[in-house]
């Protein structure tokens, strides 16, 4: 912030009482955030402060501190009693006023063709008390001031004009217009702290509201350094972030209909805990894990493979068994076909010979206990 700025705005603020803030119609909630601090703040100066827009506040106002405050006109201490009646040319010879019992008489003497008008014809009008300084917020043309704005009744009041659209006019005493600024709330905040004025949790929260609603939740390619810095020191003083977008809003429908809330200490954790280094390849964990319901899921998926496997373990274990059948009936046409003959062999006639005469003292032969081959007649 300009320090010469500040100044000046200091300097007008600490000379000034009636003090009024002014937002045109259907105002954002970026300037309304704002109007609302800034009327907050000077309130809690002490300051005879009102704030006042042509239009309704809208719904999406409702969650600021103040909304409550906006009116429709000036309700400041101060205004002309203007007193009117029907005049015709030359009957009132004279007004004038005495001073009786706390009481102010206006006399309106009649000329000689005698007063035309009764008591019931006399109007008594008051108007609006304008403030000797006007904060104009987030309002290109001060015609979009409506009613508001009365040139006549404002021609001494000194005017502050505080904007960030690029079609902005450039009205008023001390014109305060950036284009460069991503929201009305990031200036008035930064023009607050300069003058050291109170900023408290109420007008924090405000502020960070109008920053938020103006940057898009600081997604807005077009969010400045200063919305960060001004951020960083609303949450100082108590102001907290809104939800804006979160890991439900991106959900899919199905899964958004079974999630009742996430574990936040576990999703952190993956943000906070260092990787191992080498980074070994991690498994794939379901994205259902994360829901509340995620043992019944997996149980679920994993009932799902185990009878997909189960289904293709049984088509292999039906083809085993017809190559075991296959096997046996091949087995069983090849012993059919085959025919063992026994063959006399010398050395067995002799061993019977010699096992004969064993029981008459004679010893048995020496490969007696050496295993025979026999061959049959057909090689298998």
């Amino acid at each position: 912030m300009d320090n010469n700025v500040s100044g000046q705005l200091k300097d007008l603020i600490s000379k000034n009482q009636s003090i009024g803030i002014a937002v045109g119609k259907n105002p954002s909630i970026d300037a309304m955030a704002a109007a609302l601090s800034l009327f907050l703040t000077l309130k809690s100066d002490g300051k005879n402060v009102n704030i006042v827009c042509p239009t309704e506040p809208l719904v999406e106002h409702s969650r600021l501190v103040g909304i409550d405050r906006v009116k429709k006109d000036f309700e400041l201490q101060g205004g002309d009693m203007t007193v009117s009646f029907p005049y015709q040319e030359g009957e009132i010879e004279k007004i004038s006023y005495t001073l009786e019992n706390g009481l102010l008489n206006i006399i309106v003497k009649a000329g000689q063709d005698g007063l035309t008008f009764s008591e019931k014809d006399v109007i008594f009008k008051r108007s609006e008390g304008y403030p000797t300084l006007l904060f104009v917020i987030g309002t290109s043309r001060l015609s979009d001031l409506d009613r508001i704005y009365d040139a006549e009744g404002l021609k001494d009041t000194t005017v502050v004009n505080i904007d960030n659209k690029s079609d902005n006019q450039g009205y008023g005493d001390i014109s305060i217009v950036t284009p460069n600024s991503s929201s009305i709330s990031e200036k008035v905040a930064d023009i607050m702290l300069s003058m050291n004025l109170n900023i408290d949790i109420d007008m924090a929260q405000n502020l960070l509201t109008g920053i938020e609603n103006a940057t898009e939740n600081f997604q807005s390619s077009k969010t400045t350094p200063l919305a960060f810095e001004i951020t960083g020191e609303l949450i100082r003083k108590g102001a907290v972030r809104s939800a804006g977008s979160n890991l439900q809003n991106e959900m899919p429908q199905a899964i958004r209909d079974d999630f009742d809330e996430y574990d936040e200490e576990n999703l952190s954790s993956v943000f906070t805990q260092p990787a191992p280094f080498p980074r070994q390849p991690q498994p794939l964990t379901p994205r259902m894990n994360r829901l509340p319901n995620a043992g019944q899921n997996l149980q679920r998926l994993q009932s799902m493979q185990n009878r997909q496997q189960g289904q293709q373990g049984v088509q292999d274990l039906s083809s085993v068994r017809q190559d075991l059948s296959a096997g046996r009936q091949d087995l069983t046409s090849e012993r059919k076909d085959t025919k063992i003959t026994e063959r006399t062999d010398p050395s067995v006639d002799s061993l019977r010979q010699d096992s004969g005469q064993a029981g008459q003292g004679k010893k048995p032969p020496v490969d007696w206990l050496t295993p025979k081959i026999y061959k049959g007649s057909t090689n298998i």
